[in-house]
């Protein structure tokens, strides 16, 4: 009995294992497809609740205000499942398409870097020949600054004060010339000395030198609209040497005055560069000016300048320790009418020393000594002394006191305490070097 029932179970397994063996290959491969797209199924099953359970706390926390986002978010959750989906396909390849104007990333792109710079001042103290309000908002800078193209930049400088709104700088630079040539044109500060071309923000004292207030036209400086061009010249290995030329349209101030078309005014700077070590650099310019003045169309002024910096940055404490020492000097040729006829040529001359040592991370001690003839009566002579004591609570703001001594030409001395108050709001592009 027991071989009959074994006999038995051999003959109705042995059928079904025999189909088995010959079962169809392309069956088979349904089979396997088919369980390929169940499981793909289930996991798209999966990220379809993830993303349900995201949408329902974005919404939480958005509100009212940012239905269209949750929609939008809803739309892209959405989208897979509607779509066909291929095997081989898997979860890390597949994007989420959004339609309809340009993402956050591409519109943040058209937009310009854009900053604000306050500047606060204060003074004590008494200086009848030029003084200055007890407190004032000096001036407020607000950049414009972005790339154009591949081929060009462009940056814009506004600055608000008690005169009211004025385009301080405004300018497009062309990067990409034929010969390595640079050029700008728009409205801009020459390239005359060191001081001339530096923002109120970016200088070392909380006032300019007295060479710039009776040389080169004080605050404004050469600042006019123009054309300017640069070069890299050929040098000695190790020596960096610059060129640069520029036209303008012939007013600056008290310096530079066209009345006609053609009353331009140029401008040409020679600058070098060398590193004497890793941590010591010297630079050394050399400008000249030329246009006429507000003595008429056939009387010039004439300007020549040499200026010197020299910086030590020890490259691992450089935010600790560093050194700069300034100078520049002027030479003012000045065609004017002598009494009310005879034509003369007022020569005179003003130079400025400087130093400043940073002392840790937050504060920077200098001085600077002053002494200047006046560019319309050469006989006159201004000097003076500024001790400056800085903190810097962070690279975004900066809180300076300077003592500044001058004895004028009129015979009467002025003791000023002054301070100053800097703040930058947003990202404001790196001051020339």
């Amino acid at each position: 009995m027991k071989r009959a029932a074994v006999l038995a179970c051999v003959l109705l397994i042995l059928p079904g294992a025999l189909r088995a063996q010959h079962q169809d290959p392309a069956e088979k491969t349904r089979e396997d497809r088919l369980a390929a797209l169940e499981e793909r199924v289930r996991a798209l099953e999966d990220e379809l609740g993830l993303l349900k359970e995201a949408l329902k706390a974005a919404r939480a926390q958005a509100g009212a205000g940012q239905a269209g986002g949750a929609r939008l978010v809803l739309a892209s959750a959405a989208s897979p499942a509607a779509a066909p989906v291929s095997p081989a396909a898997t979860p890390e390849r597949q994007t989420v398409q959004v339609y309809g104007g340009a993402g956050g990333g591409a519109a943040k792109a058209l937009n310009p870097d854009i900053s604000v710079i306050g500047n606060f001042w204060g003074a004590a103290s008494r200086n009848i020949v030029r003084p200055v309000p007890a407190l004032e908002f000096h001036e407020t800078e607000i950049a414009f600054q972005a790339i154009v193209d591949p081929f060009a930049r462009a940056d814009f400088f506004v600055s608000l004060g008690r005169e009211g709104i004025e385009l301080e700088e405004g300018y497009l630079t062309f990067t990409s010339l034929p010969g390595g040539v640079v050029s700008r044109v728009g409205k801009m500060r020459a390239a005359f000395g060191k001081v001339n071309a530096m923002h109120n923000d970016a200088l070392p004292w909380i006032d300019r030198p007295l060479v710039a207030e009776n040389l080169v036209a004080g605050e404004e400086g050469i600042n006019d609209a123009g054309l300017s061009v640069t070069r890299i010249l050929p040098a000695p290995k190790g020596v960096f040497l610059e060129a640069t030329g520029q036209v303008y349209r012939g007013d600056s101030g008290d310096v530079f005055t066209a009345t006609r078309r053609k009353d331009v005014s140029y401008v040409a700077h020679l600058r070098g560069y060398k590193d004497l070590s890793e941590s010591t650099n010297i630079d050394l310019g050399f400008s000249y000016a030329r246009g006429h003045n507000d003595a008429g169309s056939r009387f010039h002024t004439q300007l020549y300048g040499i200026d010197a910096t020299l910086r030590w940055r020890p490259l691992r404490r450089a935010i600790y320790h560093s050194f700069l020492a300034r100078a520049e000097m002027v030479w003012s040729n000045r065609d004017q009418l002598f009494g009310a006829l005879l034509p003369e040529t007022q020569r005179a001359f003003g130079f400025f020393t400087s130093a400043e040592y940073r002392l840790n991370r937050r504060w920077t001690v200098g001085g600077r000594y002053d002494r200047s003839e006046r560019a319309r009566q050469a006989n006159l002579i201004d000097t003076g002394f500024s001790a400056l004591l800085t903190y810097w609570p962070s690279e975004f703001s900066q809180i300076r006191g300077q003592y500044r001594f001058t004895r004028y030409a009129e015979g009467r001395d002025a003791n000023e305490l002054r301070f100053q108050f800097l703040f930058v709001l947003g990202a404001h592009g790196a001051h020339p070097f």
